[in-house]
């Protein structure tokens, strides 16, 4: 605990357990340096590490005993891995001298995480601590992901330094401040030059940005105007530049806008900027485009579409050299009419946030939200149809920022991110914008908030169904099954209320923008749970010809609720076209 200290640790979040009294009594000793955030399930603790590491560019340290409550951590972990956040797993063992007996909860966690991590110790004497730990939060950093260690009962409650055995000598950990491990983020000159001169080539340029470029926002938009290139963001780096851009299409996928996929297919050179984007489907196709990367790690730098310039560097360091090196474009025919395009695009979408709609419209809802929250607010989000919503209604201005698990596409870390980021930030107003899926599965974390008095604020988009795995069945020619949960549907603001917290229930548009409103205002952690339409399909921005056959082959299959989702889609294009 000490040690973590010198690191500049100020919280764990974790549950206790048999297996790691030891390490619960140093954080007593040093509860004056480090807190301890009681959770009440590991997964959730690891979330909220990653949540953490996230939102401060801090390591996230998660802490569970031995046996299940380690195995418990993996899916956050697996989250910080994917979306490379520096996170420190700490972990219980049964004692040496009982390992390998099939001992109570012995379970070799050095080994069930040795995929997750990117540094993985179990400790055997005491005197490795203070350098284990030091190597440990080293390579977490260094290599953005997640390190652990694992320490056995009885070296937990050893005197501090003690070496029972004959050692090659003592243990000197450098006992200055340490710093955050960040290597130079400048690109090699001739790198650059290369990338000016493909750049300044483009006829129709592009640029696709991801959460490595959050914190160069300035550079991406003053590179932007020089090449006159339309922005695309990934969901993940969505606050990489505000939403009302005139540079910026919005996102890309399955959750992205038309006008960012017709960029796609059009540009003839992409500069990718801070982002690994997996799904290679949505990027030009080979040959089409030329590709300049800008990506901090060497082994990512053109594994995902043929890269003609990989420049490693930060993107803030990069784009910032890169800049004098381009020729300033004036006029720019390509970008105004994708700027044209997206007057379209957000007419679209506001026509969908219909306050006359009955059920409640998904995308008004979020709409109300966006309408009242803070110009700092932070917005977490659960996977599935919310992302959708999220990603085209909840918009990126002043100083919002937007967070979810974006390559492991988790359920549930919404609540738990929302809680690290309000105990990080408790200045601003945190939001977790939740699925009554994702909600259910980690709901005792409201309580969590409440005892820990944090003030999140939980919006629960209730549709009481697996609204994504629904849609995606039909996509596949499948009629739905096994995505409905039976009725009643859950009123998660009882829970709430029976929390002390603030807790409203919402069936009706008209009741929506009091209770958000009276939500936000709540001293303390607030629930509005809204019931909206269950029927209400998250389109693609771009429908492909294989998707519409198949949507249709499932309606004739026997699509249990074509009816109400025909009445749907027919009310939505009615909308658009009326407007």
């Amino acid at each position: 605990m000490e040690r973590l200290a010198e690191w500049d640790v100020d919280t764990v979040f974790g549950m206790p357990g048999d297996g790691i009294n030891g390490i619960m009594e140093g954080l007593r000793r040093h509860r004056d340096r480090v807190r301890f955030v009681l959770v009440h399930h590991e997964e959730a603790a690891a979330f909220m590490a990653t949540g953490y590491a996230k939102a401060t560019g801090r390591i996230g340290v998660c802490l569970a005993t031995s046996g299940p409550g380690g195995i418990h951590l993996l899916n956050g972990l697996y989250d910080a891995k994917l979306d490379h956040a520096p996170v420190l797993a700490i972990t219980g063992m049964q004692e040496t001298s009982v390992l390998g007996t099939a001992y109570q909860q012995e379970v070799h966690l050095d080994r069930l995480f040795e995929d997750v991590a990117e540094y993985n110790m179990m400790i055997s004497n005491p005197a490795q601590l203070p350098s284990l730990v030091d190597v440990a939060i080293r390579t977490a950093y260094a290599r953005r992901g997640v390190a652990h260690l694992t320490i056995p009962n009885d070296v937990q409650v050893a005197d501090a330094g003690a070496e029972p055995y004959q050692s090659l000598g003592p243990v000197r950990p450098p006992r200055t401040a340490p710093v955050y491990l960040r290597g130079s983020g400048l690109p090699r000159p001739e790198d650059l030059e290369w990338a000016a001169e493909v750049l300044n080539g483009a006829a129709r340029p592009a640029m696709l940005v991801g959460a490595g470029a959050l914190h160069a926002r300035d550079e991406v938009l003053a590179v932007a105007e020089a090449l006159g290139a339309p922005v695309v963001k990934t969901l993940p780096g969505k606050a990489v530049i505000p939403d009302d851009s005139p540079y910026t299409t919005g996102g890309i996928g399955l959750l992205g806008t038309l006008p960012s996929e017709e960029l796609m297919e059009e540009a003839d050179v992409l500069l990718m900027v801070g982002t690994n984007f997996p799904y290679t489907k949505y990027l030009p196709e080979p040959g089409k485009a030329r590709v300049v990367q800008f990506e901090a790690d060497p082994a990512r730098a053109g594994t995902r579409i043929a890269t003609d310039v990989p420049v490693v560097c930060d993107a803030k360091e990069g784009l910032r050299e890169l800049l004098p090196l381009l020729t300033p474009r004036n006029g720019n025919a390509h970008l105004a009419k994708y700027q044209e395009k997206m007057v379209k695009w957000r007419g679209d979408m506001d026509t969908l946030e219909n306050a006359e709609r009955d059920p409640i419209a998904p995308q008004y809802a979020v709409s109300v939200l966006d309408e009242l929250a803070a110009g700092d607010a932070i917005l977490t989000c659960d996977s599935g149809t919310i992302a959708t919503w999220a990603a085209r209604h909840w918009t990126i201005r002043d100083e919002r920022e937007f967070y979810l698990s974006g390559t492991l596409a988790s359920m549930a870390p919404g609540l738990p991110y929302a809680i690290a980021m309000q105990h990080a930030h408790p200045g601003r107003q945190v939001i977790a914008y939740v699925g009554d899926g994702g909600f259910a599965m980690l709901m005792a974390e409201f309580l969590t908030a409440a005892q820990h008095r944090l003030p999140v604020k939980v919006i629960v988009n209730n549709n009481n169904s697996l609204g994504q795995i629904l849609w995606e069945q039909m996509v596949l020619g499948y009629p739905e099954h096994g995505v409905r949960y039976p009725e009643p549907e859950a009123d998660f603001s009882t829970w709430a209320r029976a929390c002390g917290g603030f807790g409203a229930k919402v069936g009706k548009a008209a009741d929506l923008a009091p209770a958000i409103s009276q939500a936000l205002a709540h001293d303390g952690p607030a629930l509005v749970d809204v019931d909206v339409n269950p029927n209400e399909p998250p389109m693609p921005g771009k429908v492909s010809y294989e998707q519409a056959k198949n949507f249709a082959q499932a309606f004739l299959r026997g699509q249990p609720h074509k009816a109400a989702i025909a009445t749907t889609l027919w009310k939505d294009r009615i909308q658009r076209l009326g407007d």
